[in-house]
Order: structure tokens, then C-alpha cells, then sequence
């Protein structure tokens, strides 16, 4: 199961979480003070409007008074302009400063995702990232744009006009105060079971986006095996769940929805009969008894929002806690304190294994064990295997995608974990098996290692790798490549990786199978070319293929995580067992490893 999920069973401390983003709020305080200004001034125009209506009626329109009627009128209507205004300006600045707020929160997570290693993106689905960088952002920035200010404004609202209503006539004024009881009752109950179905939702709209991501990209594959049918069925079951939650969270705030109708309403019921009874017994003027009742019309839309208010804010609360599921998790390959720097000009590019271990989180038993290994400047060295002997997760270790968990590995002398990071892995190219295109253009993929590539650095590279093709596409270089690079077949895509790896000039390259998908002739051509760049490199290259061991001076044999031979390919054919029986696997090469 996915860790997000996981975490997701566990009761959190939403509140706090959702404290902690008060942080991005500092660059728009004094926005928010004008808003917060303007919000306050305006209801204070809008609870002002009932007082003059009752000096209007007990004045004026008792007297029979027109100039003061007029007078009073114009007043009124000058009230409501500037309360229009007010609004106004209120919602203006609400707009840029949540939308400046959910901004500045999804750079961060877009930027903390980035230093987060590959360990942790093993880990999670896509889907549940997406949903918390977009779905969620936009839940806490309506809270703390809209449903924050409600609150606060609608707080201080009803303390005014409660005591207003008090001032005016106390009895009646306590028959409204009272109503606050059942409300605080259902509030209560409401927070807790809208927060369970809040996260519960939210997780769901997440494995929805996961796996229709994943049907996306894996379109040709699930049509090809004819499982469109066995996939619909499995969305269908998922989407059915989503919208059972959504339905039965809509009929929670539902119900909610009639409690904080019914209770302002008994108590408007109760103040319209024991007001007229007190207007009768001469206790209050008909003009009061009109502002009283306006007043306390104005309680409805306070009262009424309350639901949709602590609904945000639940939803807010659970959307924190997701957030922070990402931002708590600590980047763990970083620079250590005065991380040595490099040049790349002045690196020979010896590469030392020195007793080292891994093992991926979670796993029972580590993939390497103890490899001592020595790469010289500018030597290649193949590494071959069976399947599941480590020779990818061997690789993977010299640009740090993962970090060794013992042992050490140095280049020239210093261990990796000492040099910055950034600088490290400017000197250290690498081409996977299964490579990662972008949806940009053709030339953004090659340069995104090297965006100061000139274009006959481009063009040299596209040479060696043998991906002359892209001339032609539609429109050369600047043709915008699908995602993954799915409208390129295996090879063309293969070509591509390989020639972004030595754009860079790198002075170690790390290449994982990257022939693998290339056609005999398109291969030795590519084989061909790359002889030249492996010359003055140092290189490690998992191999897959007989063909492409001839490119190595020496080979690395790897079973059950250990270097068990090495030595150059016509010495393990002639003194090593198990080397011959990996060359001889599958009966026309080595098998395919990942």
C-alpha cells in the first residue's frame, strides 16, 4: 500500500499542521490588514444601516417629519455605497492575496520535492503528489482567503450585534445569546465526523489521479493485452467509492445545514411574537422592534455560513496534514556542512568501491554486499550479472540517486557524500535502460544537463548517438516530443537519453544498458561512435548484450550483491564459469537485469 495511505489511518494534530502554514501569510500582512480593515468598516456600515431605520420610523415617520425623513433616507443610502465599496475593495484584495499565498506554497512543495531522493519517489504514486500540490493547495488557500476571514468577521459580527440586541431590549437579547448553545452542540459533532470523511475523500481523489495516470501512460500496453475492459472496471470501483464518500460528505454538511437554519429561525419566530407583545405593552417602539428584527436578520448569514465555514476549514485541516506528509519528510542526500567543490576540468575520474552495502528502505536484505571496486581515469568498465545481482542499484550510487548505507565511494579520493552536489553530478553523466523524455521540444530534452550547449555541441551529440532523426521531425529540434516520449519508438528515445548524457561532457558516464532497444546496425554504429567519447572518460557500463562488452578494457562480474571476478572479457571466458554461463543465459546474450 502506498506510505501516504498508510499514514493516512493514523489520527493527526490537523490543527497544528494547518498553523504552520501561517508562515505564508507574512509577505501579504499588510494586504491582509487592508482587507481586514475594509471587512470590518463594512459590516460596521451594514449594522449601523437597522440603527437609522429606527430613527427613521420613531423620528420622521411618526412625526410626519419629510426633511428629516429625507435627511435620514440620504444617510442610509450613503451607508449602503459605502458598504457596497468596502466589499468591493474587500474581495479585490482577498483575490491577489490568496492566489499569491497558494502560489508561494506550491513552489515550495515543487522545490522540496526536487531534493527529495528517488527513495522517497519510489514510495509514493504520482497521483497522490499531484493531488496534494493542486486538489489540496486550493482547499487551504479558499480557508485561509475566504473561510478564515468569515470567521474572524462573522465572529466579531455576531458579538456586536448580540450585544446591540441586548442593549436594545435585554430580554429578547438573551433569547438570541441563548441560541449559541445548540449551535456550539452541533458544531462539536459536525467537526468530528467532517474531518474523518474530509481525509478519507481526499485520499480518494488521490488513488483516482494515480491510477488514471497510470492508464494514461500505460495506454499501448493495456490495449495490447486487451484489459481495457478489466481497467474500466477497476476505475469504475474506485470512482463508485470516491463518489460514495462525496455523497455521504454532502449529506453530513446537508444535515448540518438544516440545524444552523433551524435555530436562528425558532429564534426569529420567538422574537417577532414576545417583541409584538412587548411593543403592545409599551416595553419597546415599533422602530426598535424593526431594528431588533433587522439585526437580528443579519445573524442568518453568520449563523447559516457556520457549516460551510467549519466544513472549509475541516477540509483545510486534512489538506495541511497531507501537505505536511510531504514537507516533514527531510531531503536525506544533501550537501553535508563544507561540502568540498569541484571542477569539472580538473577531475581524472577515479571511481573507488570501498566495502560498500546498500539496501533499499524497507527491504529485508541488502541488494549489495561489501563490493570492492576500482574504475582508473578513463578506463571502462563493464558490469554483468543475472538478473536481480545489483548492477543497476551499483550505478545508481555514483550520482547519488541513492546513498551507499556502508561502506564508501570516492572520486579521486574524495568520498561522494563530501562534494556538492550539484557539482558532482555536472561531472558524472548517466543514460538509464528505460529512458525519461519530457513534454518539451527536442533540444530542451538535450539541453536540460547543459542549457549553454551551443548548437553545434547539440549537433555533435545527436552525431554520436546516432539520432540524426530528429531532422526529420516536423520541425527539427523545436518539436515538442508527447509526454515520455511516447510518439518516439524505444530506440529513438534510447538515442536521445544517450545523447543528452554527453552533451554535458561528463567526465564519468554512467551508462545502463542504453543500446538496449537499438536494431544490430543502428547499435554498431552507435558502439562505433561512442568508442571515441569512452576513450578519455571513465565509464561503468551495465551490459546486456556480448556486443557490448567489446566496448569495456575490463569487466566487473556481479552475483547476489558481490564482485565475484574481474578482469578483461577474454579472461573471465577462459577462467570463469559463471561468467560464461551469464554470457550464455538466454542463448544469444546476457539477460536483461533491472
Amino acid at each position: 500500500m502506498d506510505a501516504a495511505l498508510d499514514r493516512s489511518s493514523r489520527p493527526r494534530p490537523a490543527v497544528h499542521n494547518l498553523w504552520r502554514l501561517r508562515r505564508y501569510l507574512r509577505p501579504y500582512l499588510g494586504q491582509l490588514g487592508w482587507l481586514l480593515a475594509a471587512a470590518a468598516a463594512a459590516t460596521a456600515a451594514g449594522i449601523a444601516i437597522p440603527l437609522v431605520i429606527a430613527g427613521v420610523v420613531d423620528g420622521p415617520v411618526a412625526a410626519g417629519e419629510p426633511t428629516g425623513l429625507l435627511l435620514l433616507g440620504g444617510l442610509a443610502l450613503l451607508l449602503g455605497v459605502v458598504e457596497a465599496a468596502l466589499i468591493f475593495i474587500r474581495r479585490w484584495t482577498q483575490s491577489a492575496s490568496s492566489i499569491g499565498m497558494e502560489s508561494t506554497i506550491r513552489d515550495d512543495i515543487y522545490a522540496h520535492l526536487q531534493r527529495l531522493p528517488v527513495a522517497f519517489h519510489d514510495q509514493w504514486q504520482s497521483g497522490q503528489l499531484l493531488s496534494r500540490a493542486t486538489s489540496d493547495l486550493s482547499v487551504i488557500r479558499r480557508f485561509l482567503s475566504f473561510g478564515l476571514l468569515f470567521l474572524l468577521l462573522n465572529t466579531a459580527t455576531y458579538v456586536t450585534v448580540v450585544a446591540l440586541l441586548l442593549h436594545l431590549h435585554w430580554p429578547l437579547g438573551l433569547v438570541v445569546a441563548a441560541s449559541a448553545v445548540p449551535l456550539y452542540l452541533f458544531s462539536r459533532h459536525f467537526t468530528r465526523a467532517y474531518l474523518r470523511i474530509s481525509r478519507r475523500l481526499q485520499d480518494q481523489q488521490g488513488d483516482l489521479a494515480t491510477l488514471v495516470e497510470e492508464s494514461a501512460q500505460g495506454l499501448r500496453t493495456i490495449t495490447s493485452l486487451g484489459r481495457g475492459p478489466l481497467l474500466t472496471e477497476r476505475f469504475a470501483h474506485r470512482a463508485r467509492a470516491l463518489h460514495d464518500t462525496a455523497v455521504g460528505k454532502g449529506r453530513l454538511l446537508a444535515r448540518a445545514s438544516a440545524r444552523y437554519d433551524l435555530v436562528p429561525n425558532m429564534a426569529l419566530a420567538v422574537v417577532l411574537v414576545a417583541g409584538a407583545a412587548a411593543v403592545v405593552y409599551g416595553q419597546l417602539t415599533i422602530g426598535q422592534l424593526v431594528a431588533f428584527v433587522t439585526l437580528q436578520l443579519m445573524l442568518v448569514w453568520p449563523i447559516r455560513s457556520l457549516g460551510w465555514i467549519i466544513a472549509q476549514a475541516q477540509e483545510a485541516m486534512t489538506a495541511a496534514d497531507r501537505i505536511h506528509e510531504v514537507l516533514d519528510t527531510p531531503p536525506t542526500i544533501t550537501d553535508r556542512p563544507g561540502a568540498t567543490r569541484i571542477r569539472i576540468d580538473e577531475v581524472r575520474g577515479e571511481l573507488r568501491f570501498e566495502g560498500v552495502t546498500f539496501g533499499y528502505p524497507g527491504a529485508r536484505a541488502p541488494v549489495l554486499r561489501g563490493v570492492d571496486l576500482t574504475v582508473r581515469p578513463g578506463e571502462t568498465l563493464a558490469i554483468a550479472g543475472l538478473t536481480g545481482s545489483g548492477k543497476t542499484s551499483l550505478v545508481s550510487l555514483v550520482p547519488r540517486l541513492y546513498d551507499v548505507t556502508g561502506g564508501r565511494i570516492t572520486l579521486d579520493g574524495h568520498d561522494l557524500r563530501d562534494l556538492r552536489l550539484d557539482e558532482l553530478r555536472r561531472c558524472v553523466g548517466v543514460a538509464f535502460e528505460d529512458p525519461t523524455l519530457f513534454s518539451m521540444s527536442v533540444r530542451e530534452n538535450l539541453t536540460l544537463g547543459r542549457p549553454d550547449a551551443t548548437d553545434a555541441e547539440v549537433r555533435a551529440a545527436l552525431r554520436l548517438a546516432q539520432a540524426d532523426f530528429v531532422d526529420d521531425l516536423p520541425w527539427g529540434l523545436r518539436t515538442r516530443i508527447g509526454e515520455q516520449g511516447l510518439s518516439l519508438s524505444g530506440g529513438q528515445r534510447q538515442r536521445l537519453a544517450l545523447a543528452r548524457a554527453v552533451l554535458g561532457r561528463p567526465r564519468v558516464l554512467v551508462l545502463d544498458d542504453p543500446l538496449s532497444a537499438l536494431d544490430v546496425h543502428t547499435e554498431a554504429l552507435v558502439e562505433q561512435a561512442l568508442r571515441r567519447v569512452l576513450a578519455g572518460t571513465t565509464a561503468l557500463l551495465v551490459v546486456h548484450r556480448p556486443s557490448t562488452v567489446a566496448l569495456a578494457d575490463r569487466v566487473a562480474l556481479l552475483a547476489e550483491g558481490r564482485i565475484v571476478a574481474v578482469g578483461t572479457h577474454t579472461e573471465l571466458l577462459a577462467t570463469v564459469p559463471a561468467y560464461r554461463a551469464v554470457l550464455s543465459a538466454d542463448g544469444h546474450g546476457l539477460v536483461r537485469s533491472a
